[in-house]
């Protein structure tokens, strides 16, 4: 019983130093966020401001007169290629789990070979595609090649495997066919996998910094992640400004897990299932 105990306390001792490790940087930033420039180029860790401001904050948001246009292009895009995933892999995984047509595993192993392919290789050809379709600076070229993904239509395949197929032959005898039972059996029973989609999805393209930085050219385009280098200039780095645009970048993520964190355990085990 003591060999247990002392195991479980090591283990919470190593639990609790990885995250105090983890939550520091963090902790600093937001902390640096209410310094002043001259204070953060004077060096040290301090995470308590000698002379707290506002004034960072204030200065993005008036000085910069980019920075909620930024921020709306974010959400935007965020938002739109969140929920162009969630209904493209959810009927390209349920498709590949439940109806069978020519060509099913080879679809599926061309997914599976897609997801062996580093997304730097197809930069070009995208940019090259873009082009051409005259989609440089807008919406459209920044939503619509991330519109699938083959990792999440995987991710659905393996959950709607396991979702019982009795709940679908209930509906076919009550006159649904395959669209209705998609949209009014299948998909509302499907939100631990959706939350645990709709988190992994938003995070990434909230946070995506390539895809937009060879495409966009025009600021009034550009995205947030983007739209902080233009607190970097040649010989100076307004670090102050960098931080407090930072706090206001993190939010969405953190809100978004947040409201989806109850459904994200529960939507990683419902995938693991049969092959």
């Amino acid at each position: 019983m003591k060999s247990n105990r002392w195991l479980i306390s090591l283990l919470y001792l190593v639990l609790i130093t990885y995250t105090l490790i983890t939550l520091l940087p963090f902790a600093w930033a937001f902390a640096t966020s209410f310094k002043s420039l001259a204070e953060i180029s004077a060096g040290g860790l301090s995470l308590m401001p000698k002379n707290f401001t506002l004034a960072n904050y204030q200065t993005i948001f008036v000085q910069e007169p980019l920075f909620g246009r930024w921020l709306m292009n974010s959400a935007i895009v965020a938002v739109c290629i969140t929920l162009l995933n969630l209904l493209f892999n959810s009927m390209a995984g349920y498709a590949l789990a439940r109806i069978q047509f020519p060509g099913n595993q080879v679809w599926f192993f061309l997914i599976l070979a897609i997801l062996m392919v580093p997304g730097q290789v197809t930069l070009l050809p995208k940019f090259l595609i873009l082009k051409s379709f005259g989609w440089l600076n807008t919406y459209q070229g920044l939503i619509v090649p991330s519109a699938v993904n083959a990792t999440f239509i995987f991710m659905m395949r393996q959950f709607f495997l396991n979702f019982p197929k009795e709940l679908e032959e209930a509906a076919a005898l009550d006159g649904l066919g395959r669209f209705g039972t998609f949209f009014q059996i299948v998909l509302p029973l499907a939100k631990p996998a959706l939350a645990a989609q709709t988190i992994f999805v938003f995070m990434g393209s909230w946070n995506e910094f390539l895809m937009p930085l060879v495409i966009l050219s025009d600021p009034e385009m550009f995205t947030l992640p983007l739209g902080l280098n233009a607190f970097k200039g040649q010989y100076i780095s307004y670090w102050n400004y960098i931080m407090a645009a930072s706090m206001i970048f993190t939010l969405p993520a953190l809100v978004v897990y947040a409201f989806f964190n109850r459904y994200f355990i529960q939507g990683v085990a419902f995938t693991g299932g049969k092959g």
